[in-house]
């Protein structure tokens, strides 16, 4: 390894770091959350996405049309679809979100996304990031909730993953140092770990809910994942009513498993990359990925879709269309509560 290879890394780290404090930054200027009630019309963009999103998409598309006619009729509602998030568009621009898109994306309130593709090692594609993330990047989408039931076993889970940092917010700016060493990153802020554990304490708070488990690996990942568990002991002491308990994530995923403990969770909320994983076993659980919406939220936009990704697999083998749209439709019913509309939903 050469001293200019060493010294490039330390370049690369330094504007990673400088552009991980202007973020702190924006984050300390951000405002309270958009009040839809005072929006008149409030806009919905669509987008497909890819492979079998068109499909999903569509589906759930009609359901939402359905449900809000009549706001449409009196100029509440506005939809309007956006078309260029496909993966032959963004590889034809060369960036994850193109900036006409982008700007079309800013232009409306709530977002119902289609799956999406993210290349891969072995892809056709050239290696552009995920729109998903960026999309979260860009709109600050903080929040990522999932809510998981299984009725028969009484589990009535709500998951809130921190959707902007962790080991996903620079995964696309790591950087090889030579031939034989590869550098990533985690980042966690005090800021952004703090929003993310308030919002699941208030919504426990609001639910009647007297308990909120944090999970972190903070026993081995003393920085980052120190910083998210320092934030939540300390946010906890504000809300006296609701214990607060902490687990590793790696048991996590065992305990979630165990039907004689399962049920016992019921607020959960964690870091980007665990949340991502937790989900997923989680939506397995309630009957497969294809059964689970999400909701990605921040003070000044929402992001609505299915859990799941595109199903190039499926799509290889004809099979798109019969693709189960209902991770989307529950994804229309999350937003439905979102803007005000919970007996739509």
């Amino acid at each position: 390894m050469t001293k200019a290879s060493i010294e490039a890394a330390q370049k690369k780290f330094g504007a990673v770091v400088e552009e991980q404090l202007k973020r702190v930054e924006e984050m300390k200027k951000s405002g309270a959350f958009i009040d839809y009630a005072k929006l008149s019309p409030v806009i919905i963009g669509i987008c497909w996405g890819d492979g079998i999103g068109e499909f999903i998409s569509r589906n759930a598309q009609e359901v939402l049309t359905h449900a809000l006619k009549e706001e449409v009729k009196r100029g509440k509602i506005a939809f309007k679809e956006i078309k260029g998030l496909t993966i032959e568009n963004r590889v034809k621009h060369k960036k994850a979100i193109p900036d006409d898109i982008l700007e079309e994306l800013k232009a409306c309130h709530i977002i119902l996304k289609g799956p999406t593709t993210t290349p891969q090692a072995g892809d056709p594609w050239p290696n552009i990031e995920s729109a998903n993330v960026a999309m979260r990047r860009a709109l600050d989408l903080f929040a990522n909730v999932r809510p998981v039931k299984i009725p028969r076993e009484g589990v009535d889970w709500c998951f809130f993953r921190e959707n902007t940092e962790g080991a996903y917010i620079l995964g696309s700016k790591g950087f090889d140092v030579g031939e034989d060493l590869s550098v990533d990153f985690t980042v966690a802020t005090e800021q952004g770990s703090e929003r993310i554990i308030r919002m699941a304490f208030d919504y426990a708070r609001k639910n009647n809910i007297d308990r909120v488990t944090v999970i972190t690996k903070s026993n081995v990942i003393k920085t980052t994942d120190g910083r998210f568990s320092r934030a939540a002991k300390r946010i906890a002491k504000d809300y006296p009513a609701i214990e607060c308990d902490e687990w590793y994530i790696d048991i996590m995923t065992a305990k979630l498993i165990d039907p004689a403990r399962r049920k016992d969770f019921k607020v959960m909320v964690m870091p980007n990359l665990y949340g991502d994983i937790l989900t997923d076993e989680a939506a397995q659980l309630q009957g497969g990925v294809g059964t689970a919406g999400s909701a990605n939220i921040g003070t000044r936009w929402a992001m609505f879709e299915a859990i799941h990704g595109s199903a190039p697999r499926m799509v290889k083998e004809g099979r798109a269309q019969y693709a189960d749209p209902s991770s989307m439709i529950r994804a229309c019913a999350m937003l439905l509560r979102h803007i005000g509309y919970p007996q739509k939903a």
